[in-house]
């Protein structure tokens, strides 16, 4: 696909990578390079968006059954489009099995499965998934826009690794090299990000000189960093960015090593919290929230920050 903004699959963009290291520069966007990007414009109204919940296991299996199930009540609720959680393939209990089950994004059959489930429903999906690393000692921790066609139109690998207290991901998960550009969807300018890359400013505020109107961190945070740092950081990082961000989030127990927090949460451009699915329970959820891009560019005329640094 060659509409502006989504990612050749094929031949991935270098924006965003240092040619000369491992480090990403996220501020190589020149005011020249802003006054050649317009705002995408998604169709006039409210765009209804469904944000997921649910608590993967390390059946990959049982956990398209939970996405196929939620992506029937997005669809039947009227959402154009539905976020899921990072890791939504699965969540295993050691750093060998989770290395032992990813699988190629176009031949594995979760991501088939998904593919298959937007094409009949018409709906958009975006989705946190594994895949192998080219050497196969390691994978990639992605985050995937699969169109309302069934096609995978854009993808990111999580640049910062969540290595605290007994989770290592390091262990398992080679960082990504570069931030990819905004993808053009039916909800507007979508940026995609992933769980602890919501701690680093930069990637959103890159992000933000592209026009991002959406920000999503689809996460499994646990719950003590969760409860303490959760909402803060998503409203951060809205305001800053001045755009919507949605984080769709894992929830319970998915085995006896591992819990995550809940809370997927959409955000708006001001900052206010527009939607907090609990994190009691362990069964799939959907909430349902309107994305107005007309209320982004009031928040941007407003408060014109990009004219400010």
């Amino acid at each position: 696909m060659n509409t502006p903004g989504a990612i050749n699959i094929d031949g991935m963009s270098k924006m965003g990578e240092d040619k000369d290291s491992n480090t990403v520069d996220y501020f190589q966007f020149t005011t020249a390079t802003l006054l050649n990007l317009t705002p995408f414009r998604a169709e006039v109204g409210l765009q209804m968006q469904a944000i997921g919940q649910l608590c993967s296991t390390a059946s990959m299996t049982h956990n398209l059954s939970l996405c196929q199930t939620l992506i029937k009540k997005a669809s039947a609720a009227g959402a154009k489009a539905l976020f899921l959680p990072e890791a939504t393939d699965y969540i295993a209990s050691s750093p060998s099995e989770s290395i032992s089950l990813a699988q190629p994004m176009h031949s594995s059959p979760f991501v088939l499965g998904l593919r298959q489930a937007a094409k009949e429903a018409s709906l958009a999906i975006n989705v946190g998934i594994h895949v192998p690393a080219p050497d196969g000692k390691k994978l990639f921790n992605r985050s995937c826009w699969i169109d309302e066609q069934g096609e995978i139109k854009a993808y990111y690998d999580k640049l910062h690794l969540f290595d605290y207290g007994n989770l290592k991901e390091s262990n398992s998960v080679e960082k990504g090299k570069k931030i990819v550009p905004p993808v053009e969807t039916v909800l507007g300018r979508v940026g995609l990000l992933i769980c602890f890359d919501l701690r680093f400013p930069e990637p959103s505020l890159s992000l933000h000189r592209q026009l991002t109107q959406i920000l999503t961190y689809p996460s499994a945070f646990t719950v003590p960093t969760g409860t303490a740092h959760w909402e803060v950081l998503l409203r951060s990082r809205a305001i800053e960015s001045q755009a919507y961000v949605i984080a769709a989030a894992q929830v319970g127990a998915h085995n006896e090593k591992r819990t995550s927090y809940g809370h997927s949460m959409v955000v708006d451009p001001w900052g206010k919290v527009l939607l907090d699915l609990t994190g009691e329970g362990q069964e799939p959820e959907i909430g349902l929230v309107d994305i107005d891009l007309k209320y982004w560019e009031e928040i941007k005329e407003k408060m014109p920050l990009l004219r400010r640094t």
